[in-house]
C-alpha cells in the first residue's frame, strides 16, 4: 500500500468519525403523526395528533368533529314521534338502545308508564342490541392485532341477532321501534323459541372467541400490562361501562339506578376487573356479552302478558318541564336532558354519549407508550364515531 492511499484511508476514516460525532451531538427533535382522520384504527373519522420521540408516544391529543352531525339542535325541530328514528342513529352499531333513554325521559314527563309486557321486550331488544354491538367488538380486537378469524365469526353470528331484531321491529339496523307510552308492534309468533336459539348462538361465539385469542401468546403480550388506567384516574375521567368496570369500578346503570326496565326481577351479574388494560377492557366485554345472552333467556321465560302500549294522545304533546334519563348501553351511560315547553317537540335536549367521554382519556393513557401500542388501546375503549360526533 502507497503512503498516499494509507493517507487518503485514514483521512476518510477521520472524516467519517467526525461526521458520526456531530450527528450524535444533533437534536433532531420530536416528530409529529397524524393518526387519522381516514385510518382503520380510529374506528372512523377520529384524527389522533401524536408527538413522537423516536417510537415513543410524548402527547397524544384527540380530535373529534369530523362528522359532526349537530343531532341535538335536529331533535329540536322534530316532533317526540319523529325524533327516535335520529337518535338510534348515533351510536348505529347499538341502535335499538339508544332509543330506550329518550323514550324513557319523555314519559317521566308525560308521567306516563308503558305495560309491563312492553317493558320486557323493551329491555330484550336493549340487550340484544348490546350483544350485537359488542360482539363486532370483539371480533375486531383481534382485527387490530393481526388475527382476521375472529372478526369472520363476528359477522357471522352476529347477522342472527340482527335478523331477530329485523324480524321484531322491521329494521334491521335502525329500529325505529320505541314509542313514548310502549312499542309499535308486539313480537312476531315464533320469535320468542328462534331468538332463544339465537342466544345459544352467541354463547358458542363467545367460546370460540376466548379459545383463539384469550390464550394466544401475541394477543396475551400485545394487551396485558397495556394502557393500564388505575381506578381513581378512570373515575376522575368520567369513564362508564367496560372501560370503567375494566379499572375495578363495580357501578352498572341497570343495577344501581332506579328504572323502570326490569332487571331487577330477575337475577344477573356485573363483570369487573382489577387490572384496568387492553386485556382486562375485552375480557369484561366477553363476559358481559355472555352475561346478556342469558339476560334475554331470562327475560323471555318470565315475559308477561297483556298490551304493549299505553294510552297515549295521537297528538303528543310533553307538559312543560325537564327531566334526565340515563341507560347503560353497550358503550356506556348514555343519557338524554330533555327541557320541555309543553310544544310537540321539545326546546331544548342534551345528549350524554359514552364514546364522547370514553375519549377524553386518550391524552392520559397514550401518554408513555409505543406507537404499536396505539393501536391496541384505541381498540380497548371501543368508541363509534357516531357517538362521539353527536
Amino acid at each position: 500500500m502507497t503512503a498516499t492511499s494509507d493517507q487518503q484511508r485514514h483521512a476518510y476514516v477521520a472524516s467519517q468519525a467526525a461526521e458520526a460525532r456531530v450527528n450524535v451531538e444533533l437534536d433532531t427533535g420530536d416528530m409529529i403523526l397524524n393518526i387519522g382522520p381516514q385510518h382503520p384504527a380510529t374506528h372512523g373519522t377520529l384524527r389522533i395528533a401524536t408527538q413522537l420521540d423516536g417510537e415513543l408516544v410524548v402527547k397524544a391529543d384527540p380530535i373529534p368533529g369530523y362528522m359532526h352531525r349537530g343531532y341535538e339542535k335536529l331533535t329540536e325541530v322534530r316532533t317526540y314521534r319523529q325524533i327516535t328514528t335520529l337518535v338510534n342513529r348515533i351510536d348505529w352499531v347499538g341502535n335499538f338502545a339508544n332509543e330506550v333513554p329518550f323514550v324513557l325521559a319523555a314519559e317521566r314527563l308525560m308521567e306516563v308508564e308503558a305495560p309491563p309486557r312492553a317493558q320486557w321486550i323493551r329491555t330484550i331488544l336493549f340487550e340484544m342490541s348490546r350483544i350485537a354491538n359488542i360482539s363486532l367488538f370483539l371480533g375486531d380486537m383481534g382485527v387490530q392485532l393481526g388475527a382476521l378469524t375472529p372478526v369472520f365469526f363476528a359477522f357471522r353470528d352476529r347477522e342472527r341477532v340482527l335478523n331477530q331484531i329485523e324480524a321484531v321491529t322491521g329494521g334491521r339496523f335502525h329500529p325505529n321501534f320505541d314509542r313514548i307510552g310502549g312499542l309499535k308492534d308486539d313480537l312476531p309468533k315464533g320469535w320468542i323459541a328462534e331468538t332463544k336459539d339465537c342466544m345459544e348462538t352467541m354463547r358458542n361465539f363467545c367460546d370460540e372467541v376466548e379459545d383463539l385469542l384469550l390464550g394466544n401468546p401475541v394477543f396475551q403480550a400485545r394487551c396485558r400490562g397495556i394502557g393500564v388506567i388505575p381506578t381513581d384516574v378512570a373515575l376522575g375521567y368520567g369513564l362508564s361501562g367496560a372501560n370503567l368496570r375494566a379499572s375495578g369500578v363495580d357501578w352498572d346503570l341497570r343495577r344501581d339506578v332506579d328504572s323502570p326496565l326490569p332487571y331487577d326481577q330477575i337475577d344477573w351479574k356485573v363483570w369487573t376487573h382489577t387490572d384496568g388494560d387492553s386485556f382486562a377492557r375485552f375480557w369484561v366485554r366477553l363476559q358481559e356479552t355472555r352475561e346478556a345472552t342469558l339476560i334475554v333467556d331470562k327475560l323471555l321465560d318470565g315475559l308477561p302478558s297483556g298490551p304493549i302500549m299505553a294510552k297515549v294522545p295521537r297528538i303528543i304533546k310533553v307538559p312543560a318541564g325537564e327531566a334526565y334519563i340515563s341507560t347503560e348501553n353497550p358503550l356506556g351511560e348514555m343519557g338524554y336532558y330533555i327541557v320541555s315547553k309543553g310544544d310537540v317537540g321539545p326546546f331544548r335536549v342534551k345528549i350524554r354519549t359514552p364514546s364522547f367521554n370514553n375519549i377524553a382519556i386518550v391524552s392520559w393513557v397514550l401518554r408513555g407508550v409505543f406507537v404499536p401500542d396505539v393501536i391496541t388501546i384505541l381498540g380497548s375503549l371501543y368508541f363509534v364515531l357516531g357517538d362521539i360526533d353527536r
